[in-house]
């Protein structure tokens, strides 16, 4: 069964970091890409981190627009853990916060945890 666990947000000041974490479990964690996604009432989930499976050429990391450059996602397969590294947040980065991956074509959701970012 799969099972994804988030854990990690918190209340912070802008400018300050957070890192936030999905511990897996059910699933060969290293065989597949995880995502991160956010959402804020009345908005659609948005996909905000992508983090490939281990490749020859190694792992691939893609961002939206909104995050490039303050994200960071990252992978420990040894513990099958997700991680995004959120620096320079701002108010607007104020949201519920998944995981998410795509095993044998269903999608499975951790039950997120809320970041928010306010003086």
């Amino acid at each position: 069964q799969v099972q994804l666990l988030e854990s990690g947000g918190g209340l912070v000041q802008p400018g300050e970091s957070l890192r936030l974490s999905c511990a897996a479990s059910g699933f060969t964690f290293e065989h597949f890409a995880m995502y991160w996604y956010r959402q804020t009432p009345g908005k659609e989930r948005e996909l905000i981190a992508t983090i490939t499976e281990p490749t020859p050429r190694g792992e691939f990391k893609y961002y939206a627009d909104s995050v490039e450059g303050r994200f960071t996602a990252s992978r420990n397969n040894a513990n099958n853990t997700v991680y995004l590294q959120m620096n320079s947040l701002k108010p607007e980065d104020t949201a519920v916060y998944y995981c998410n991956t795509l095993v044998d074509l269903v999608n499975y959701w951790g039950q997120g945890t809320q970041v928010t970012v306010s003086s």
